[in-house]
């Protein structure tokens, strides 16, 4: 297949352009560099050096893709409260741009969405139609770019695909950038720095290993139009997080706790049964294999 990745010199975009490739497709990047990295290109990838906020008429053209994995994002929900106006015009505006590009050539879009900032709060494991609370401008525009993509199959009879992360982490992962906290913990553990949890380090997130959102991905290429959760349904308080951190690097450094941040969600996992069963796709790695996998790559290796 040809298949354009936005955001594929990202964390996560770059993983998928490499198992696109090694499976041999014809992988097309798409990045403004504003947070990719030009060192997780693959090679074997064409790049096209593109802000996702202008048309993207002209190069889907060139290109004529018959999917794209949409991953190109203001990720940031700090960053989304500061400036919501620029929020929106990246991850709806953006949006819109693949959505009527891809259109023009058929292509199906495949989206990656958010599970913690769009449910909010969890009192269980969140299945698909668990009520939707986003308290960040972030999963309000990843929501609404969502309810495009449904939109569109309906008015078009298009086929795209939204995928709902959990809390993604792996190699290339940089903690000034998508904050993920598995990124903070190796990178500090590494330079023997002081960590800081907030709160009382209770608060659990569902942490899925970046492989296995990779082939999610995969996954839900050709398949038919839907909404799937993509984590591992299971909680880690980040207190655990931290110890099974500290174990991966040997270290016998000691966290400071803070107080809790302002709107921190307590509790946030999925239910990844729809995704299992439709899309025969399941998280293979556990938390200690993909934590270990993590540091002996040197995490982003800024």
């Amino acid at each position: 297949m040809r298949v354009i990745v936005t955001g594929g010199a990202g964390f996560i975009g770059s993983h998928v352009v490499d198992a696109l490739v090694a499976r041999g497709d014809e992988a097309h990047v798409v990045d403004n560099f504003a947070t990719g990295r030009r060192e997780n290109l693959n090679s074997a990838a064409a790049l096209h050096e593109h802000d996702i906020r202008e048309s993207l008429a002209e190069l889907f053209d060139e290109v004529r893709p018959d999917a794209v994995v949409h991953l190109a994002a203001q990720a940031d929900v700090g960053t989304s409260v500061a400036q919501p106006t620029l929020d929106a015009e990246v991850n709806v505006l953006g949006t819109l741009n693949v959505l009527e590009a891809a259109r023009a050539h058929g292509a199906q879009v495949v989206f990656s969405s958010t599970g913690g900032a769009i449910y909010g709060e969890c009192d269980r494991p969140a299945p698909e139609d668990y009520p939707r609370q986003p308290l960040s401008p972030y999963g309000t525009a990843k929501l609404a770019a969502e309810e495009y993509l449904a939109t569109w199959n309906r008015l078009y009879g298009t086929n795209h695909v939204t995928l709902r992360f959990a809390n993604v982490y792996g190699p290339r992962q940089l903690a000034k950038l998508e904050g993920g906290v598995i990124a903070i913990f190796t990178d500090r553990l590494r330079a023997a720095e002081g960590i800081t949890i907030y709160g009382d380090g209770e608060q659990t997130r569902d942490f899925v290993f970046v492989g296995d959102v990779v082939m999610a991905v995969l996954a839900a290429i050709g398949r038919d139009a839907g909404t799937f959760n993509v984590g591992t349904g299971k909680e880690t308080s980040v207190n655990a997080l931290f110890e099974a951190t500290r174990r991966v690097a040997g270290a016998d450094t000691v966290p400071q706790y803070a107080p809790a941040r302002a709107g921190e969600i307590l509790r946030s996992v999925l239910d990844v049964s729809l995704a299992e069963h439709a899309l025969d796709w399941r998280p293979q790695s556990s938390l200690d294999d993909g934590l270990r996998a993590t540091w002996e790559s040197g995490t982003g290796q800024p």
